[in-house]
């Protein structure tokens, strides 16, 4: 049953060679990997609103230069990252820069805030979207976390699919918003032009503000730049591009940030002129809507869209995680299970893993966008930071021709993402504090997880690992219940482990049954010896493993070896299995992690 409802939500398993077919154009590229910076014009420019209105409306002209501000880091960022596709063809953007040009532990710092970055890129994607759909329809605002929590499991569902039809099917949705937004900032500027906007709305540019500080606008600063959220997805996933590969995703780079700095700052314009402030259940966007068009079809056409894109926004995290997780499994930084493709190609337990914590991330913030942006952003700022340092490093190390302006323009964006980084840290301590335990927690957990996968490695290496002893023979123990087919089925095994000797061992629990057992079994099988551990206490491990140890321990010293070989047997259907006190596997279980123990499971399968 459970593998008919996979492949009815997953769809049939593919081969290996139709990998290629997995890879995305420039089009689909730039749905599915730009889908988080674009989505970002919905939420960032309210965030610069939300700082400014502290001091008052009259404030709110300070968001043009500000805006300003935030595209010269977009700037500074788009050519960082277009150099870092270059340099770095393979993918795994911040993480691998770092790792390579500042040392591990930056890059393990850059890896272990992208991963979280993109674990909060889905929950914060998706909880705006659902904000979109309550500012619509406030009467759905109490269904906040349900409608959020269902959103990830679609899209959890249609990326388990495989990239390319998870890109087909989101590919819409975001041109669709870029055309109402386009719309929205055409129609916007008309009727300013057309004098249909009052002037006397806003606050003309240069108009003092009591109260103002340099510190204020810092952080306005800093929170507007959560727009730039997304930026480094491309860089990240450049694996997922149809070839030549870097060509294509540095196409699809200048073009997302071309797509990116015009939606801001027209958002930010209307905003501004139209004296817009944030409403606490209705967005700013929302409002612009309005005001342009009033409450008809084209609001609720740029409500829907809006919607449509926070909430796949997501996507970004879903193509850009599992490949920096790749990045960081084949380092062995993390598990391995990360570098395993599912039957639709993808890297499914990376996908899975996403979606399962950013589940969780939501219904602990209650999907709460403005709790969950701070800590967003400086999960986005960090890596931001230490990659623009990281090629800083590589061209003053490498001087390629024309590196100078290379090198400037990494400079640039360092700076910049360590004052917002700063910035964030002092003005949203009490929002983005548990960076200061995770991330530590984190990076301890890549270095644990790291010296496991070395000790392995290193035991079984061939050349450093001790002589194998020989074996002279073989000590079989047969655990039985009882005289039955499973145990007979057993016994044949055991007697085929030449040479061998064979221990049946019981386990009752009366006094009197033991004598009973022993002159049955003497009948059915005289040529096995058999031992009786008489357990007071009815335990079957206890006395089982115990005499296991003492039977290896003489075993040792001969040069034999000891195998337990166990008696299962199987029901014909699955649920008959909670109809048994499952024996078998609890030995199993104790047996596993007994040094120079063999454990064989020897299965009788039930026909009824």
């Amino acid at each position: 049953m459970l593998s008919y409802i996979k492949r009815f939500l997953i769809g049939r398993p593919l081969k290996s060679t139709e990998l290629g077919e997995q890879k995305l154009s420039k089009t689909k590229a730039l749905a599915i990997l730009s889908s988080d910076a674009l989505s970002s014009v919905a939420y960032g420019p309210e965030q610069i609103l939300l700082v400014l209105m502290v001091v008052g409306a009259v404030a709110y002209w300070y968001s043009i230069p500000i805006a300003a501000g935030v595209l010269v880091l977009l700037v500074a960022l788009i050519l960082s990252y277009r150099q870092i596709i270059f340099a770095y063809p393979h993918g795994g953007g911040a993480y691998v820069v770092s790792k390579q040009n500042l040392g591990v532990i930056p890059g393990l710092i850059a890896g272990g805030s992208l991963l979280v970055d993109y674990i909060l890129t889905v929950a914060v994607s998706v909880s705006a979207g659902t904000d979109a759909i309550t500012s619509a329809f406030p009467g759905l605002h109490p269904y906040t976390v349900p409608i959020a929590v269902g959103f990830v499991l679609l899209i959890t569902i249609l990326n388990l699919r495989g990239v390319t039809e998870s890109a087909t099917i989101f590919a819409f949705p975001v041109y669709l918003f870029v055309l109402a937004l386009v719309i929205l900032i055409c129609s916007g500027l008309y009727k300013i032009m057309t004098g249909q906007i009052l002037p006397e709305l806003h606050a003309p540019l240069g108009s003092p503000v009591a109260g103002i500080s340099l510190f204020l606008l810092l952080r306005a600063f800093a929170s507007g730049c959560s727009a730039l959220t997304g930026v480094e997805a491309i860089s990240n996933a450049i694996p997922n591009f149809k070839e030549p590969a870097p060509r294509n995703a540095a196409k699809t780079l200048l073009a997302m940030g071309g797509i990116l700095a015009v939606l801001f700052t027209g958002i930010v314009f209307l905003a501004y002129y139209y004296g817009i402030g944030p409403l606490a259940e209705v967005t700013v966007l929302s409002q612009i809507a309005e005001h342009t068009f009033g409450r008809n079809i084209m609001y609720f056409f740029i409500q829907g869209t809006t919607a449509l894109i926070l909430i796949l926004a997501a996507n970004t995290g879903y193509s850009a995680f599992p490949l920096l997780a790749v990045n960081l499994a084949k380092d062995k930084f993390i598990p391995r299970a990360f570098t395993v493709r599912g039957d639709r190609l993808g890297y499914s337990n990376g996908i899975i893993f996403l979606g399962l914590f950013s589940i969780l991330l939501i219904i602990v913030f209650e999907g709460k966008t403005e709790l969950l942006i701070p800590l967003y952003a400086i999960g986005v700022f960090i890596p931001f930071t230490l990659s623009q340092s990281g090629m800083m490093v590589k061209w003053l190390r490498e001087k390629p021709p024309g590196w100078i302006k290379k090198f400037l323009a990494n400079t640039i964006g360092a700076l910049i993402s360590l004052l917002v980084s700063v910035v964030f840290f002092i003005t949203k301590f009490h929002n983005v504090w548990p960076v200061l335990i995770f991330l530590p927690l984190i990076i301890y957990s890549f270095y644990r997880i790291h010296k496991h996968y070395e000790a392995i490695a290193e035991q079984l290496r061939i050349s450093t690992c001790e002589r194998a002893i020989p074996i002279e023979g073989n000590v079989v123990i047969v655990p039985v219940a009882g005289i039955t087919r499973v145990v007979e089925n057993s016994l044949n095994y055991a007697k085929s482990l030449l040479p061998y000797q064979i221990i049946a061992v019981h386990v009752p629990f009366e006094k009197a049954d033991e004598a009973v057992f022993e002159e049955k079994w003497k009948k059915w099988q005289p040529d096995v010896r058999l031992v009786t551990l008489y357990s007071p206490y009815r335990s079957i491990i206890h006395p089982l493993i115990k005499f296991v140890d003492t039977v290896q321990k003489k075993a040792h010293e001969a040069n034999y070896q000891v195998t337990v070989v166990i008696p299962q047997f199987i029901p014909k259907k699955g649920w008959h299995n909670i109809l048994h006190n499952q024996s078998s596997l609890l030995i199993r279980a104790h047996l596993l992690y007994r040094r120079d123990v063999i454990v064989a499971t020897v299965p009788y399968h039930l026909k009824k």
